[in-house]
């Protein structure tokens, strides 16, 4: 079992930057690969980026590409995103989710909210325009 807990998030003005934290506890968090998940009002859960538990590959959505980075620290057992060039349409609530080894579908799927099996609580991130 693996709790998960987000920080970090808050208010910024576009074009501002913040950087989410995930904390893990529970299990040794250097065989989980992590993903950071966002739903804006309306919308659904939508996937931003990943971080393998192997080698620390990643991978990002197209609409956050060259902005945002997705890191880990196995000694503090934390994932980052760090978010910078925000925009207003990055406004959701940013959850992050682990789930061990690559998932039972592939490193493929970690793009997909079902490949996970644990997830935090969530956080907001609202960019004023």
């Amino acid at each position: 079992q693996v709790q998960l807990v987000e920080s970090g998030g808050g208010l910024v003005q576009a074009g501002g930057s913040l950087r989410l934290s995930c904390a893990a506890s529970g299990r040794t968090f250097t065989t989980y690969s992590v993903g950071w998940f966002r739903q804006a009002p309306g919308k659904d859960r939508e996937f931003v980026a990943a971080i393998r538990w192997s080698g620390g590959t990643t991978d990002y959505a197209d609409s956050v590409k060259g902005r945002f980075t997705i890191s880990r620290d196995n000694a503090k057992n934390t994932v980052y995103l760090q978010m910078n060039s925000l925009k207003p349409e990055d406004t959701a609530v940013y959850w992050c989710a682990a789930v061990p080894f690559d998932g039972r579908l592939g490193r493929l799927s970690l793009i997909r909210v079902s490949a996970y099996d644990y997830w935090g609580q969530g956080t907001q991130v609202t960019v004023s325009s």
